[in-house]
């Protein structure tokens, strides 16, 4: 009998603040983000570009690029602190506790490489040093993520995959190690509709089938709408809405989700309907006082020059606001 129960989330940032040093100051880039994946849930993470959701999920997976660090907050996987781990522990985690599928399988597949050793690397790397065997498991992943004929796409090189191909050898490459968790970048951002369609099915049946949890980030509020259970709205560094899927798309509270959500277009959607944002997304080291919508947003008065706190708008479902602090709502 185990001594304790197992942690509930496969994912949990607490306060996560990610910068880039220069020799005059460090500029906050991530700033106290706050989130969970449970077990056996898709979570999404969307905004804008430029808006820090790359560099959140490459905090998880410890690859942050050069001259960015961890700030300070914290980072659990599975129940295991990951910032307190040493970068041999790191990675040892990679693939074992957490695997990325990234947005481009093309660029992230080696050229060089039959398909099948690269699928079979992080087996031979983490669990047995034994090819023969990796490359059978190898083979077994393809036929799990749906390639047809997988013994002979595991000899075959990356070029002669398809996009859709490409990016199932990508997910065949994260569950390798049957990792609790997977960070999916925008996995099917340079796909087309059809494809798209067949790799979000795939998700959904590794979560049904295994119970992995997924943090899906993206910029299409369509695919997100589909696909997850939980969604995070991310702007200019920081949170600015959170809640179950249905509604935050049904009912959205900040006017950046629902400025998003009106930019974005529908089968019902006539030719000239679509609103866009106004302005750019600030840079960070031009991030505004208070709320950082403000600039941009229909609505801003008077008290948004303050940063507001999430505000609790309905069952799990809280916005960033001073329009949703429940005292100013009534005036």
């Amino acid at each position: 009998m185990p001594d304790h129960d197992p942690p509930s989330e496969a994912l949990a940032i607490d306060e996560l603040c990610v910068g880039f040093a220069s020799r005059r100051r460090m500029t906050t880039v991530v700033d106290h983000i706050s989130l969970t994946v449970g077990h056996g849930e898709i979570v999404g993470l969307i905004g804008e570009s430029g808006s820090g959701k790359t560099l959140t999920a490459l905090s998880v997976l410890g690859l942050l690029p050069r001259g960015a660090r961890i700030t300070s907050g914290k980072i659990q996987v599975d129940g295991v602190s990951l910032l307190d781990q040493s970068e041999r522990e790191r990675r040892a985690s990679r693939g074992s506790r957490v695997a990325l599928i990234p947005q481009d399988a093309l660029r992230a597949l080696n050229p060089g490489l039959r398909v099948g050793v690269q699928v079979g690397e992080p087996i031979v790397i983490h669990r047995v040093n034994n090819w023969r065997s990796a490359l059978a498991k190898a083979v077994e992943l393809l036929g799990a993520v749906h390639l047809s004929h997988p013994r002979q796409r595991a000899g075959e090189y990356p070029h002669q995959f398809s996009g859709g191909m490409q990016q199932r050898a990508m997910i065949a490459m994260g569950l390798a190690l049957n990792p609790p968790l997977l960070v999916a970048d925008e996995p099917t951002t340079a796909l087309d509709v059809t494809v798209q369609a067949q790799v979000l099915r795939l998700l959904r049946e590794i979560r049904d089938g295994h119970g992995t949890a997924v943090l899906f980030i993206s910029h299409d509020l369509g695919v997100v709408a589909e696909l997850c259970d939980r969604v995070y709205v991310m702007y200019a560094g920081t949170i600015v809405e959170q809640g179950p899927v249905h509604s935050l798309f049904t009912q959205p509270a900040h006017p950046y989700t629902q400025a998003l959500l009106r930019a974005t277009p529908s089968v019902q959607s006539v030719v000239g309907e679509l609103a866009a944002i106004p302005g750019q997304i600030p840079q960070p080291a031009e991030w505004p006082r208070g709320c950082r919508f403000a600039d941009r947003c229909p609505v801003a008065f008077g008290r948004c020059t303050s940063t507001p706190s999430l505000f609790e708008v309905g069952a799990e479902h809280s916005s960033r606001c001073w329009w949703s602090d429940p005292w100013i709502s009534r005036l």
